[in-house]
């Protein structure tokens, strides 16, 4: 016998075929015999460098010897590793769901149309096979010796397979998530987000899909489902800075939630600086980002003051925010809306004046709701003038 990812020159990973004591691949190994016409059918794919020629023999090989026994599985692996080479995904997907229907444990399967979904940018394929890959890895982990076989030696060589084959699960979900993140709709993004990290839950990449699909439930206005994953993630992570800010953002406003929001805020501020710097940011970009954190904070906090009804307090902290979030208009605008209602209930209507007027500077949601404000500022004076 051979190993059959010798023969497989198409294919960037291993295959199948390995002899059981030292198998790296998870799902049904195929033995070849040396010599054999399999074998010698296998070779002459190998060698062939045309691509019309190499198909040709592969249809030959698949009518042929490998219509019997666990041949199949061969032929059909062959199949996708051309057409994976050829970009022709359609055929890829075609031929990787017969492989699966014969062997479903087909590891290496799954990773060669999870690259495929993620070269065509189809992220309903990626979530697919990213589930059969994900019950793929966890059916191995969980199998039982076979028989014969010591379950010492078992998990030994269960560890082994598993370390051998970390890289591809890591690129697997590397692709995954990246390219669900892609998805333009913000509700289907942060379904495929959130069962991401259900098919994942020990991949370094879950947490983070949790947090993005929180967001984007925010951005769907599916609070339930917003609150539901972010309050989850929190649960697992309660220094997560990301869904700390998107919770007290919500809370600050809710008369029953003002204490947890002013919780989760002091804790932001408490936690920010010393936070660990993401990779890919430089010194000045992770300064600003912290900055940024820190003033959200900050202006909920003064929403939460507000709402508490001190004023004099509110004021302090959307001041030390405002130049925070200056870097992010639609922060900007809330921070100093926020400013202007407080110095409104402190009756100190020319700061507040001035407050409105920053807000309505920038572009958002807050440039009109500050205009309002600063004609009903405006009007008794008028009628003042009028009067005399």
């Amino acid at each position: 016998m051979r190993r059959l990812s010798r023969v497989l020159g198409l294919s960037i990973f291993l295959f199948y075929g390995a002899f059981p004591l030292c198998a790296q691949q998870i799902g049904k190994y195929v033995p070849i015999q040396a010599g054999s016409e399999v074998d010698h059918a296998l070779n002459e794919i190998n060698a062939a460098t045309d691509p019309a020629q190499k198909i040709a023999l592969i249809d030959k090989f698949a009518a042929g010897p490998a219509a019997e026994g666990d041949f199949p599985i061969v032929a059909d692996g062959l199949y996708v590793d051309y057409y994976l080479a050829q970009k022709n995904y359609d055929k890829t997907f075609e031929y990787g769901d017969k492989l699966f229907a014969l062997d479903p444990d087909a590891f290496q399967n799954a990773l060669n149309m999870i690259r495929a979904a993620s070269e065509k940018g189809d992220p309903d394929r990626l979530m697919t096979y990213a589930e059969k890959a994900g019950g793929i890895w966890t059916r191995y982990k969980a199998s039982p010796a076979p028989a014969g076989t010591a379950e010492s030696a078992w998990a030994d060589q269960k560890a082994r397979t598993l370390d051998a084959n970390k890289d591809s699960m890591t690129y697997m979900q590397q692709a995954v998530f990246g390219g669900v993140y892609q998805a333009k709709d913000p509700a289907k993004c942060a379904a495929m987000l959130a069962k991401f990290a259900q098919i994942f839950p020990d991949s370094p990449y879950a947490n983070q899909a949790l947090g993005v699909a929180a967001t984007a439930y925010q951005q769907a206005q599916n609070v339930p489902k917003m609150l539901e994953v972010a309050n989850g993630l929190l649960a697992k992570d309660p220094n997560n800075l990301g869904m700390l800010l998107l919770l007290t953002d919500y809370y600050c406003d809710k008369p029953d939630q003002l204490a947890k929001a002013e919780t989760y805020a002091k804790k932001v501020i408490s936690l920010v600086d010393a936070a660990p710097k993401p990779e890919g940011l430089t010194d000045d970009q992770w300064a600003q980002q912290k900055g940024l954190q820190k003033g959200l904070a900050l202006s909920s906090l003064g929403q939460v003051n507000i709402e508490k009804k001190d004023n004099a307090q509110a004021v302090d902290n959307l001041k030390a925010a405002a130049p925070l979030v200056r870097v992010d208009d639609g922060s900007y605008a809330r921070n100093q809306y926020r400013l202007g209602f407080a110095l409104v209930n402190l009756k100190r209507n020319a700061e507040a004046k001035d407050a409105f007027t920053q807000a309505a500077s920038v572009n958002s949601p807050y440039k009109a709701l500050a205009q309002d404000k600063l004609k009903g500022l405006a009007a008794p004076a008028t009628a003042r003038k009028k009067a005399s």
